[in-house]
């Protein structure tokens, strides 16, 4: 069984994963300085924060990567998957965005699709590398 690389349970391969790593919530003088400077709706901007912050999880195994972009591709897959409620913050929740931008984006759907394409290419050996293995076993 694939685990959570943080807690003795099972791996939940949540899209928030990907997202996640923009909460600036008690890191607004750190990262909340270094993410303000780039809007998420802007393409070359998502890019590089999906390069330099989504898709920078090192910490995940590169089954993890592999169980993350399935579960992803089924999201993209499904009509009425809820992109945007991936980026809505609960007030009773100790999250925060960088930007204005984040909490209603353009299309969240498109944020995650540019994940899904930049997670290819960077990805690209994690994702052949488990691809070749029986995912049953995990």
């Amino acid at each position: 069984m694939l685990k959570n690389p943080f807690l003795n349970e099972p791996f939940d391969p949540d899209l928030k994963w990907f997202i996640s790593v923009f909460d600036v919530y008690d890191r607004e003088q750190g990262l909340g300085l270094e993410l303000e400077k780039y809007d998420p709706n802007n393409k070359a901007d998502r890019a590089f924060l999906i390069k330099t912050h989504a898709l920078n999880l090192s910490y995940l195994s590169y089954r993890h990567k592999y169980a993350l972009i399935k579960a992803l591709e089924n999201s993209l897959n499904d009509e009425s998957y809820d992109f945007q409620g991936l980026f809505d913050i609960n007030e009773d929740e100790a999250t925060s965005w960088p930007r204005e931008e984040w909490y209603k984006l353009e299309n969240p759907k498109g944020f995650l699709e540019d994940v899904h394409q930049l997670a290819q290419i960077s990805w690209k050996d994690d994702l052949q590398k488990a691809s070749l293995k029986d995912q049953s076993t995990w």
